[in-house]
């Protein structure tokens, strides 16, 4: 009788067969981080993609502003990130709230 592996198993080692084929395996192994947590953020494009093509820049500039601190603004990206299913990893939700925060809010960090 042959003994199978757990599905979730096969599938781990099977994605990591294909990044160390692919000459990626060895940036997550070491730093515990999927690949594309390595690489750079592009904040804008992100913003772009997921913030401003929804519902503008107005949002940022209006006097009623909800968001009161950098904590705040990133936790509101946070909840955005949820809420839509955008799929951005923890450093992008970081860099989109830097961005924003560089750009509209300048709230100290």
């Amino acid at each position: 009788m042959k003994v199978r592996a757990p599905i979730a198993v096969t599938a781990r080692a099977s994605a990591l067969a294909a990044l160390v084929g692919a000459g990626l395996g060895a940036g997550a192994l070491l730093t515990g981080l999927p690949v594309a947590a390595t690489e750079s953020v592009d904040a804008e494009a992100l913003v772009q993609k997921n913030c401003t093509s929804c519902h503008g820049s107005e949002m940022y500039t209006r006097e009623d502003r909800k968001i009161g601190s950098f904590s705040a603004l990133e936790t509101q990206v946070e909840a955005c990130n949820t809420n839509l299913d955008t799929g951005m990893f923890p450093e992008e939700v970081k860099a989109v709230a830097t961005l924003l925060n560089e750009e509209y809010y300048k709230f100290e960090q």
